[in-house]
């Protein structure tokens, strides 16, 4: 992520992101107080997105009036990518190589290996002792997926919701959402049902918690989320506790990452507040 531009100006800030979108750069905005900040997701577009911004603040309706008179075929790669490219940009390293992971493990699970993939993965062996001597199995539940509907919903929300905090606080901090998020909805399952559960959703809720707190009332926020999208998912994660559902829920696993969210957002404002704090100091 790079700074590009500071602002007060909504209006000329909505022009120009517009115009750098529409140009092929991977741009967002962010808000600070009063203040938007316009972020460069790519670093390999940082001299093109310079040169951009320079040519449209010298004279925005000119840049904008020749943007529309651009033929189609001649405007960046972006505008005509292949849906791979675009899913591509939208995620990070720590993203991919995750969705990656958990896509080859759900492959074995449909395979004669299947028995040996869950007994190597699940959090234990038994009903009551905890991994102690083998520390990867309190993460390694959010690698099984069981049916396909199980294993595309959340895939889509880790690509949907960790490809955005990714793209914006780094993989360092991904990474941590990850183990901390995955980690206690896997211990907090296991307490009540037992070592025959896995799925990424504990990790997707923890990130929907996280996105909420990071963005609340900041609506220029990467990672806001409308209101429409929150309710859908607390009211899926209510329906889990009834028995309207065609499939089994891992319901602890669902609150104790949302839980387990929310206390990392909280913890990331706060960070965001001290820095904030000492650059104005």
């Amino acid at each position: 992520m790079q700074k590009l531009l500071v602002t007060r100006n909504a209006e000329m800030m909505k022009r120009l992101h517009s115009y750098l979108q529409r140009r092929g750069i991977p741009v967002t905005v962010s808000e600070h107080g009063n203040q938007l900040e316009l972020w460069l997701t790519q670093s390999s577009y940082s001299a093109l997105a310079k040169d951009l911004i320079n040519e449209f603040k010298a004279d925005p309706d000119a840049a904008e009036a020749e943007l529309e008179s651009t033929p189609a075929a001649t405007q960046p790669a972006k505008v005509t990518a292949s849906m791979t490219q675009q899913l591509l940009q939208q995620a990070g390293l720590v993203t991919i190589v995750f969705a990656a992971l958990v896509s080859l493990i759900f492959a074995l699970l449909n395979t004669q290996l299947a028995t040996t993939v869950f007994d190597s993965l699940r959090i234990s062996d038994t009903f009551t002792d905890l991994p102690w001597s083998q520390p990867w199995r309190f993460l390694t539940p959010v690698l099984l997926h069981f049916s396909l509907l199980h294993f595309l919903f959340n895939v889509f929300w880790w690509w949907y919701l960790g490809g955005r905090f990714e793209r914006f606080y780094g993989s360092t901090y991904l990474l941590i959402a990850l183990v901390f998020c995955g980690v206690f909805s896997n211990v907090m399952q296991f307490m009540v049902s037992g070592p025959y559960f896995g799925g990424l959703s504990g990790v997707v809720y923890g990130l929907f918690g996280l996105a909420v707190v990071v963005s609340w009332q900041r609506p220029r926020h990467p990672l806001f989320l409308p209101m429409g999208l929150i309710a859908f998912m607390l009211v899926w994660l209510l329906l889990g506790y009834t028995d309207l559902l065609w499939v089994s829920v891992a319901n602890t696993a669902h609150s104790a990452g949302l839980i387990a969210g929310l206390v990392l957002g909280v913890a990331l404002r706060y960070i965001e507040y001290f820095r904030k704090k000492k650059q104005i100091s």
